[in-house]
């Protein structure tokens, strides 16, 4: 595995790649990997010759009130793991590769998609994170970018991005990856107290009861969200959001029928929680 550290230095690693007409997968990542990132590159090396995974924490998608200065930092030990599932570059850019003239000097938005759910109470974050995947993209070329529906939010607005920017890069998605109690893997799992980790699971199985329900009784998307939040408080987590959204594009939707999805976010203790769950039938 090559590790890159500039543009010249991934260009170089990349070049052979290219010549050869490799079709070549970016995994982006802040680091941290964990067994849901290892998915990620997982499937990377099933649908492309070659897997590129970026590790850069950015700071544009954190607010001063966020955790960036305690996001794990495990440069290391994250080299071995990829090392280990055969990635063939690594691209660890630092601030002044990816915001030469300051952090505020291109920005990217996105609009529609990202309002409310994620971007009610984080305005700041997908700009970050658009502006991020943005610059991954023009310096790989990526023939695909492989993203997690954990992030559901975060996945569409990529597709958003990719679309209206004209990249050819195809965005393929992975399913969530869950321990064997339920709980989405993430990073922020880890600021979980052993009191709080054995609580978590109850916001999986929440969003669960609540879709459930809605089959059970035909519920409207405005009483599953109501069931939904209901359910994350029982389960010992302050609910902050519960919303039913068409699944695929996150549209409004006032009846369940099609292809849905609940979105939830959740606090428990000083940590934040996302998770979402698909339902419905696809036409």
């Amino acid at each position: 595995m090559q590790t890159a550290y500039d543009r010249r230095q991934l260009e170089q690693a990349l070049a052979p790649y290219r010549d050869a007409g490799d079709r070549i997968a970016l995994v982006p990542t802040m680091g941290g990997l964990h067994a849901g990132h290892m998915a990620l590159v997982q499937r990377a090396r099933q649908v492309a010759d070659r897997v590129v995974v970026s590790l850069f924490v950015n700071p544009t998608q954190f607010a001063p009130s966020e955790d960036f200065e305690d996001y794990p930092r495990t440069f290391e030990a994250d080299r071995e793991r990829l090392l280990a599932e055969g990635t063939d570059v690594l691209f660890a850019p630092g601030d002044l590769v990816m915001f030469p003239d300051g952090e505020g000097a291109v920005t990217v938005a996105v609009d529609r998609v990202t309002e409310g759910l994620e971007g009610a109470s984080r305005p700041h974050f997908f700009t970050g994170v658009a502006t991020v995947v943005t610059k991954l993209l023009a310096g790989v070329s990526p023939n695909l970018a492989v993203f997690g529906k954990k992030d559901y939010q975060q996945l569409v607005t990529v597709r958003r991005l990719v679309s209206n920017l004209l990249f050819a890069t195809g965005v393929e998605e992975v399913e969530i990856v869950r321990e064997e109690d339920g709980l989405a893997v993430s990073s922020r799992n880890a600021y979980l107290s052993a009191g709080e980790r054995a609580v978590a699971p109850g916001f999986y199985q929440a969003l669960r009861h609540a879709v459930a329900e809605a089959a059970e009784r035909s519920l409207a998307p405005e009483a599953v969200e109501e069931v939904a939040r209901r359910r994350i408080a029982e389960a010992g987590l302050w609910p902050e959001y519960a919303e039913v959204r068409r699944a695929g594009d996150l549209e409004p939707v006032t009846d369940l029928e099609g292809p849905r999805v609940l979105l939830a976010a959740a606090h428990l203790g000083s940590t934040r929680l996302i998770d979402n769950l698909e339902f419905g039938s696809v036409e």
